[in-house]
């Protein structure tokens, strides 16, 4: 039962991890993140697989915590799929490295690694290991140069950005 007990333990931990070559932005300020972000690209993973039109929604939790309502499309199945969870900081609260979850009491990382810490209108973020990517955007769609910048930053920690899907919005 011990062992089982600290396998558990070290897979939750190692889902709330961070991957090599990634640092989680500094000065990460939450109330300037919450609302709404369009989803320009990811990594494939069979949770999205085929949906379009992707959002996510951040907003305070009475609890302290964050909101999270992640929306997409579903043409094959002409219906909007939704998936509500929760966040919290890992470290500090001006750190963008947070855990969330949507499935009780398993929590995976949510780490914001690149953001327009000016304006709070793109950000590039992973999750515990480098099969999770996502480029966020306050619009439906990003200017190249930004799209480039962030997708440069990816390959350069270790993404296989080749495999990015764009997100139709339309």
């Amino acid at each position: 039962m011990k062992t089982l007990s600290a396998v558990l333990i070290l897979f939750i931990m190692g889902c709330a991890g961070i991957p090599e070559n990634v640092k989680p932005v500094d000065n990460f300020k939450l109330e300037k993140y919450l609302g709404k972000w369009y989803e320009i690209a990811r990594l494939d993973h069979s949770f999205e697989r085929g949906l379009t039109r992707v959002t996510a929604d951040y907003s305070f939790r009475d609890d302290g915590g964050v909101r999270v309502l992640n929306r997409g499309y579903s043409a094959r199945e002409n219906s909007w799929k939704e998936a509500e969870g929760k966040a919290y900081f890992v470290k500090g609260s001006d750190q963008g490295y947070l855990k969330v979850s949507f499935f009780g009491p398993f929590y995976g990382s949510y780490i914001v690694f690149e953001l327009d810490h000016e304006h709070y209108q793109y950000a590039l973020v992973c999750g515990p290991n480098k099969s999770y990517l996502w480029i966020l955007a306050r619009e439906p769609g990003i200017k190249e140069d930004i799209k480039d910048m962030l997708i440069a930053k990816a390959a350069a920690s270790g993404f296989d950005t080749d495999k990015l899907i764009f997100v139709d919005h339309d």
